[in-house]
């Protein structure tokens, strides 16, 4: 088994004559907490599709979880999770009918979805609002169910897309360290984020600037290439000459 769970080489995704993603290549370890900054307009968001299967690379090579991006990404999709910053929860469903649905979706029996459900709702001090319609709850509470329901099927990675958007200081850790609990029991994590301080809580951290990955270290050799005393201050060094963004 290889100790890598992505690798990519020279991954590349055009629109027409716009290159949204230009030649990126890295690594990323197994257990890894690892972070894909960009401003907006940078691209991490094309790239992280590929990474999923969801889109289709115009050039370029890799795995995700041992599966081929350019012929495999049926088989991706069902060997990761995947939480967008637009959730995917149904607001119309229960609590409960959601992980019920998205367990199936990802292919676990009835048995193992009645418990991991359950321990997902002990987890996450949920096991009340189980009937609680997932519409009328808090947008933190939609988030963390949403990390719950990506996990489910203890996929070997797990993409997460500025999954803390939006939400108040307290409920930021607390996602946080959910995001711990899965690292330390294995999973990968890959998450894109704009707040800076969160950059520090990964193992490592590239930055996209315009199509391209400009930087990636772990945050103090990055903080120390830059002679920055933040991951915020690298940022602002790294997008000062970019030419796109939003």
């Amino acid at each position: 088994m290889s100790d890598y769970i992505i690798s990519i080489r020279e991954l590349t995704k055009c629109f027409g004559d716009f290159t949204a993603v230009n030649r990126i290549s890295f690594d990323v370890k197994r257990g890894e907490i690892f972070g894909f900054l960009g401003a907006n307009g940078a691209g991490k968001t094309t790239a992280m599709r590929m990474l999923c299967g969801l889109s289709f690379p115009t050039s370029g090579s890799g795995t995700v979880a041992g599966f081929d991006v350019m012929r495999e990404g049926e088989q991706i999709k069902r060997h990761i999770g995947y939480m967008s910053q637009r959730f995917s929860l149904y607001n119309d469903l229960t609590v409960w009918e959601n992980i019920r649905l998205f367990a199936g979706i990802y292919g676990l029996s009835k048995a193992e979805t009645a418990v991991r459900a359950t321990e997902a709702l002990k987890r996450l001090n949920f096991t009340s609002e189980r009937n609680t319609l997932v519409g009328s709850l808090p947008l933190g509470w939609k988030q963390k169910l949403s990390f719950a329901v990506a996990t489910i099927h203890r996929p070997e990675v797990v993409f997460l897309d500025e999954p803390t958007g939006g939400v108040d200081p307290i409920t930021r850790r607390q996602f946080w360290e959910m995001i711990y609990e899965a690292a330390n029991s294995g999973t990968t994590i890959f998450v894109t984020t704009h707040y800076m301080d969160e950059a520090e809580y990964c193992t490592r951290v590239s930055i996209m600037v315009d199509g391209e990955v400009r930087a990636l270290d772990t945050p103090a050799r990055l903080k120390e290439q830059f002679a920055a005393e933040s991951m915020d201050e690298v940022f602002r060094i790294l997008a000062r000459g970019a030419k796109r963004g939003g």
